[in-house]
This record gives structure tokens, C-alpha cells and sequence, in this order.
């Protein structure tokens, strides 16, 4: 099973694809960090907001997550490069950390609303990579207005010798928003075909399977149906800051709340085979990492024949 925790709410960007920094959570709102005593044993947890290192107790949520968990994520604007790196060196760099860059440096700092956003977040990345850690990297919320910077993104985490993930906007409770349009269909489907091949030049078999997954992204640009079933509800879950769980970011559908309950009771109940239909049952055609990566793993060999029809030709 995996998880995404959200931290908090509170965020410092003003991210023109996301509302949540229009909606925080104040403190007394997120709950204490010995609830999270109750999640189950994680394949991979994402600890995400919001901005995570908003919250002053961010040290002692992945205390007390970590050993639940056998890889942990933190997903950051990077802004905070003082904090991040502290956290990192108090877990010996065994965690990671994933920095939202959405471009290039202007249109970074335009898309994302943070004054000097690309340098913080380059400044906190190359401190950790001097630290030695390795699952560490870039992410890009790709849209209309930043395609163009897809491939340059790309070209400076390699250079870095650093993870980079993709990600395609949407539209969802999560972000409170209902308005982001994809409208240059070609420009973006341009992008992310030549990212596909750049990923196929390579001789990492990670970066083939994340042409998968770029694939997919085209596909659903395209308005296509998933390329893989959605088990959100069942194989992930998601908590609030306040504690429901629910299914995912996009299905706005409580399980039930655990500060008053356990995780098995809220996993077993009725309530949650009740939102598992609705997820399964949404059509929402969603194309996210986190739903998607679980089941990429589960049907490798399928992902890997695409893989061997594809290397040569796509």
C-alpha cells in the first residue's frame, strides 16, 4: 500500500494551476503528529501540501512515519533551503525530495508567484546533492504556458545527474480548481514525445518506464481513456491535514477521520468499500503519478512489452 499525507495547506507560491494558498489550513487545524502513529506499514508515503516545511513539526511527522515506510518523498517548492537541509541531514539524507520547478527561471517564478523561486529551489537541490543524497529532483507541472521548457528542465537534471518527474495540470478539490484548460494540445503533445524519446536514448530502464508514463500523459492531453485502471482508495489513500482519509486528491469522499479511528477500522468499513466503488466508477480519466505508479508496477511486464514495441519507433 502507499500513501500521500498532506501536510498542511499553508503554502507560500501562488501557483496559477492551484488555489490551495487561497484556502490554508492554520495550525490548530492540522493534527498533532502522534495520529500518524495509526497509519499502516508503506511501500512509499508523499508527504505533501501545501508547502510541507510550512509546518514547524515537520521533523517529528516523519519520525514517526519513516520507520512505517520503506521510502518516504517530501514534495517542496524548495524555497526553504535551510530547513529542507536540516531535516535531510537529520535523517542521514534517507529521505526524498522532490522540488517543483514549472520552467526555466522566469517562467518558474512567473507560474509558481514566488520572487526568486528557480534560484531557491536550484540552491536547495544542489546542497543536498552535495550532501551526497540520491533520491532527490526536480518536478514540472506541465501547462500551456511553460511546454516550451519541458526539454530544458530535462537537460539540467541530467546534467545534475537528478531524478525528474512530470506531471500534466488538472483539475480537483485538492487544488481548488476547476478552470485549468489545455489548449495547446500540440505544443504540449510535441514536448512530451521528444521527452519520451530523450528517456529512450538512455539505458535506465527507470527512464523507459517513465516514458510510459509521459505516454499516458499525451493520451489523456488527448482526452483518452486511462491506459491502466484506477485503484485509488484501494492501493493509496490519502490523508488531510486533519485526518480523513480519503481515496485520493481528486474524489472529495471521506473513509473516515483517523484521530477517531484506526486505520483498520476505517479501511474495513462500509463507508470505504462505498468511496472504493465511486473511485473505480469516477470517469474522471485522471493521469497522475500517484495513481498511475502503482499500477505500472503491478503490470510491468505489460509496461515493458510497450517498452520493447516502442524504444525504436516512438
Amino acid at each position: 500500500m502507499e500513501g500521500i499525507l498532506v501536510a498542511t495547506y499553508r503554502c507560500n507560491a501562488r501557483c496559477h494551476m492551484c488555489n490551495t494558498w487561497q484556502f490554508p489550513t492554520t495550525p490548530d487545524q492540522e493534527m498533532d503528529p502522534k495520529y500518524y502513529e495509526r497509519f499502516p506499514r508503506l511501500k512509499f508515503l508523499n508527504i505533501t501540501g501545501g508547502e510541507p516545511f510550512l509546518r514547524e513539526d515537520l521533523e517529528d511527522i516523519v519520525k514517526i512515519v519513516k520507520p512505517k515506510c520503506d521510502r518516504i518523498c517530501i514534495s517542496t517548492n524548495g524555497y526553504f533551503t535551510e530547513k529542507i537541509v536540516d531535516l535531510a541531514k537529520k535523517f542521514n539524507g534517507k529521505i526524498g525530495i522532490r522540488i517543483s520547478i514549472e520552467g526555466l527561471p522566469a517562467a518558474n517564478d512567473e507560474l509558481r508567484g514566488i520572487k526568486d523561486g528557480f534560484d531557491h529551489g536550484l540552491r536547495t537541490l544542489l546542497q543536498l546533492k552535495r550532501m551526497g543524497m540520491k533520491d532527490i529532483g526536480f518536478g514540472i507541472t506541465v501547462s500551456d504556458r511553460n511546454a516550451k521548457d519541458l526539454l530544458e528542465l530535462y537537460e539540467l537534471a541530467k546534467h545534475l545527474k537528478v531524478e525528474f518527474a512530470t506531471a500534466i495540470v488538472h483539475n480537483a478539490y485538492y487544488f481548488h480548481k476547476f478552470d485549468n484548460q489545455i489548449t495547446k494540445k500540440d505544443e504540449i503533445t510535441e514536448a512530451f514525445t521528444e521527452l519520451i524519446r530523450e528517456l529512450f536514448k538512455t539505458w535506465r530502464p527507470k527512464n523507459w518506464f517513465r516514458a510510459y508514463f509521459n505516454h499516458g500523459i499525451i493520451n489523456y492531453v488527448h482526452g483518452g481513456e486511462r491506459l491502466m485502471p484506477c485503484n485509488m482508495g484501494t492501493d493509496v489513500f490519502l490523508c488531510e491535514p486533519w485526518g480523513d482519509i480519503k481515496p485520493c486528491n481528486v474524489l472529495d469522499e471521506t473513509m473516515g477521520n483517523i484521530k477517531e479511528q484506526t486505520f483498520e477500522e476505517i479501511w474495513k468499513s462500509e463507508r470505504a468499500e462505498e468511496v472504493r466503488r465511486m473511485a473505480k466508477n469516477c470517469g474522471r480519466n485522471c493521469w497522475m503519478i500517484g495513481s498511475a505508479s502503482p499500477e505500472i508496477k503491478k503490470r510491468k511486464w505489460f509496461v515493458l512489452m510497450w517498452i520493447l514495441k516502442n524504444k525504436w519507433s516512438y
